[in-house]
């Protein structure tokens, strides 16, 4: 009777996921919602954003037809194993780092606390136990955030790289909001998606600059992505990277990209040397053997945005917190270290961290190259075939 009941209640809980992606696929046009007017622009042709280094053509799944939501929440069955629950020994950071340290803590996904310069600087901060649109829908974080929401020192500046859930998480922006009155900055239009959870933010186009009270600079600047919260509104409001020029050295947060033309990391280099870059190396596979989509880049092209940023040490995210694509949970950062060593790259310089750990970054250096070993990377490399 018992087993009954739950077949039962499972199968009304797979119908209504169904209802929700339908509902989502057919919203009719009340759901567009218009977040940014302005004038025309290379990237923007007054009604949307759009990439200047070519359009994203959405994942797919071969051979299998309806949208991506869709398909990704209805097969399960063909992808690689996640745990449910990874253990987080969350950190408890200092109220502040002066002089020319710099020290940074991955909380999970994009968020990462960069402390330098006096100044505690948050991006795309998410505490919801859910990425999603309402309660209880959504991509379920399977690990802890890497620092207490308690544990946080007081927040200077909050970045906001473009208006899609795992990234703009408006409940975690009312409660920095509430409790420290931060500075948030972000791109075009996501200001009025912020303002309508209470909260005010700085907007700026790619190429706009913030200068803050003791000197240092944000600057907003391009990637190469997309936004959307209702499906209906896709590219209404811009995405962006940032560049942070402080005392303690320069820090370039990529967001969230796929790779397009690469310019925008060669854009960023321009403004001097990087100490520590933020790169996403997950949610890129969407077919078997994918080593990344227009959307996201893998751990293959994050190390090429690492060499064209020319950093010396950086931190890969975007893994390890919401399953949104169909690699194993711990295939980016193992992949990560054969592309590292492929490429001459001291295992140092772009070593995965666990979520609450904290580095010391080291003083700027320009990065020295390893002997580089191409074989772990071939595409028929036993290495790279078992990672699924």
């Amino acid at each position: 009777m018992l087993t009954r009941i739950c077949k039962g209640v499972g199968a009304i809980c797979l119908w209504a996921i169904v209802l929700i992606c339908l509902i989502i696929t057919i919203a009719p046009a009340f759901l567009d919602r218009i977040y940014y007017s302005g004038p025309i622009s290379a990237h923007y042709d007054g009604a949307h954003f759009d990439n200047p280094d070519g359009e994203i053509n959405m994942p797919t799944a071969s051979g299998k037809g309806g949208n991506m939501l869709g398909r990704f929440l209805l097969s399960q069955a063909s992808r690689p194993p996640w745990p449910d629950h990874v253990e987080v020994h969350p950190n408890v950071p200092p109220a502040h780092v002066n002089g020319t340290a710099m020290r940074a803590t991955w909380v999970g996904h994009a968020t990462v606390l960069i402390q330098a310069d006096g100044l505690n600087i948050l991006t795309d901060p998410i505490w919801s136990d859910r990425a999603g649109p309402m309660a209880g829908l959504g991509p379920k974080r399977v690990a802890a955030p890497g620092i207490n929401f308690a544990a946080l020192p007081k927040i200077d500046v909050v970045l906001v790289s473009h208006n899609h859930y795992d990234h703009m998480d408006l409940p975690t922006l009312k409660r920095l909001w509430d409790r420290d009155r931060p500075l948030i900055i972000t791109s075009l239009g996501n200001d009025t998606i912020i303002k309508g959870a209470g909260v005010p933010s700085r907007a700026l186009d790619w190429g706009g600059m913030t200068q803050l009270a003791n000197g240092a600079k944000v600057h907003v600047v391009r990637n190469h992505h997309w936004s959307s919260r209702w499906g209906k509104d896709k590219n209404r409001a811009l995405w962006s990277a940032f560049l942070i020029e402080t005392r303690a050295g320069n820090i370039f947060f990529a967001g969230d990209t796929g790779a397009g033309n690469m310019q925008w990391a060669n854009e960023a280099r321009r403004f001097g040397p990087i100490r520590l870059a933020m790169i996403p190396i997950g949610a890129f596979r969407f077919n078997p053997g994918q080593m990344s989509n227009d959307a996201h880049i893998g751990p293959e092209q994050a190390v090429e945005v690492l060499e064209r940023l020319g950093a010396s040490t950086a931190i890969p995210i975007h893994w390890g917190t919401f399953r949104l694509s169909n690699e194993a949970y711990d295939t980016p950062p193992a992949m990560l270290k054969l592309f590292t060593a492929c490429a001459g790259i001291a295992h140092e310089r772009f070593a995965p961290l666990a979520i609450g750990q904290a580095i010391n970054v080291a003083p700027y250096s320009a990065p020295a190259r390893a002997k580089a070993d191409s074989r772990p990377c071939l595409p028929n490399s036993p290495q790279l075939a078992a990672l699924k």
